[in-house]
């Protein structure tokens, strides 16, 4: 028997029931769904619409449908529709007559938007926790290995010297304010839409107020059609997950070509990396690359809902039912892609004499030299000429910046001497001479840790 059936004259054909159907993934709801009819049931008592009696059975009845829903006892079918009708249908079956009253003053439509801020609220709470963790491992690791010397890239050329911590917590600080995010999306998204009905509220005496509380929401939404239509909730969701992803898949990417022979600067652990199924050598870095694969999911089901959205007339419309399966697919990726990579930074070993004898006269210390000829009251553009210059002479035969001598190089300037020809063997140095604020210097570095690290411990 369908909700509607006083209207129509026959039931909806069997292709328009698998069609409309959207149990299998509304299932994932069914803890939030009980939550919420228990909160609604609980006021109703209050407030005097239902006996004390009505109520207790009621929530009885709630209870065992929980426990046989977990229990795999009752399985909701198809032919409920969707989570809503499956543990009314259930709960009805138990209690009798009662069961049908729990609906008083309360739609499918905010129910539903119950529902997903509960789930949304919850899940969105397990993404923080494990963008804490990630961070922790970055901070870790920069801690653990931090020292290690590495070529800084721009348009992936190697640009200047730096320390591999100071790579580390420029991601680490990235996943802070991903983290940050997050917290504020889910702090948007706290408003209880229980009880604004269809769209236009209640003439019964409900307590909204008290549901919200009962829910651990901060306050019922204020507009009744606003509470079933609004969708920005998911977007804001969705866009957070999809940044954060493309962080992740920025890091996934960069350790994809650390590892590699070209790089040999980091070896995944062997929990995070597999074989090859014919050539045996292989050591593949698969979930880095699924890390940076799954990103793109997140970005095209933050489109999907963008597109979905766009457009829809006030207030319920049923296209708003493919919401989830693009939102829970998306939560579920950023929560798992941000543990995996968490698992990979933990388990990734680093080979710290790498790069510390490769960058010696390097032309990425060609600043060093315009920083040095700057100090000296030399125009920035004038000095940056003159390293170039230096550049040329080095490439033009065949070699980087070990070809010069202490007279070839003073031979460019007045202002340098043989003295400056240490600026370009040394990168160790050049990286620790970066002090600034945010440099690359480690005593910047440590001060970054100190920071995340207070982050951290803070918690939510």
């Amino acid at each position: 028997m369908a909700l509607w059936d006083g209207r129509f004259s026959e039931g909806p054909g069997d292709d328009m029931v698998r069609f409309s159907e959207c149990l299998d993934v509304d299932l994932r709801m069914w803890r939030d769904d009980i939550e919420g009819s228990r909160a609604h049931a609980t006021m109703l008592g209050e407030v005097g619409l239902l006996t004390e009696a009505e109520v207790a059975t009621l929530l009885a009845g709630l209870s065992q449908v929980a426990d046989e829903i977990a229990a795999g006892s009752f399985v909701p079918q198809p032919e409920h529709e969707d989570i809503h009708m499956a543990v009314e249908t259930r709960l009805t079956e138990i209690v009798g007559p009662v069961g049908a009253k729990l609906h008083t003053a309360r739609s499918r439509n905010d129910q539903v938007a119950t529902d997903v801020r509960l789930w949304l609220r919850r899940r969105l709470d397990e993404l923080a926790s494990a963008q804490r963790e990630l961070v922790a491992a970055l901070v870790d690791r920069a801690e653990s290995d931090g020292h290690a010397l590495m070529p800084g890239y721009t348009h992936l050329q190697r640009g200047q010297p730096i320390h591999l911590a100071h790579h580390l917590l420029a991601h680490a600080w990235a996943v802070r304010r991903d983290a940050e995010r997050v917290a504020d999306a889910r702090r948007r998204l706290n408003e209880s839409p229980l009880g604004a009905g269809a769209m236009a509220g209640t003439p019964h005496p409900i307590d909204r107020h008290r549901t919200a509380e009962l829910l651990g929401f901060r306050a019922p939404m204020d507009n009744a059609m606003d509470a079933v239509a609004c969708r920005d909730h998911q977007l804001e969701a969705a866009s957070c997950c999809a940044i954060a992803l493309v962080h992740l898949s920025r890091l996934a990417e960069e350790l994809v070509l650390w590892s590699t022979s070209e790089f040999r600067f980091v070896r995944m652990g062997d929990a995070y990396a597999t074989g090859s199924s014919i050539m045996p050598q292989k050591r593949n870095p698969d979930a880095a690359e699924l890390v940076r694969g799954k990103s793109g999911r997140a970005v095209g089901a933050l489109t999907s809902l963008l597109t979905m959205t766009k457009g829809l007339p006030m207030a319920y419309n049923r296209d708003l039912q493919e919401d989830r399966q693009q939102l829970f697919d998306t939560l579920d990726n950023a929560v798992a892609c941000t543990r995996i990579t968490a698992g990979m930074l933990r388990t990734l070993s680093v080979d710290h004499d790498r790069f510390a004898t490769e960058l010696r006269g390097d032309f990425l210390l060609a600043t060093e030299i315009a920083d040095h000829l700057a100090t000296r009251g030399v125009p920035f553009r004038e000095a940056h000429h003159v390293a170039g210059r230096i550049v040329g002479w080095c490439e033009a035969r065949g070699g980087d910046f070990g070809l010069l001598s202490g007279e070839d190089l003073a031979s460019f300037h007045p202002a340098l001497d043989a003295a400056a020809l240490e600026l370009l063997t040394d990168p160790v140095a050049a990286a620790d001479r970066r002090t600034s604020f945010g440099g690359t210097a480690p005593a910047e570095g440590q001060r970054q840790i100190g920071a995340l690290r207070a982050w951290v411990a803070a918690g939510a």
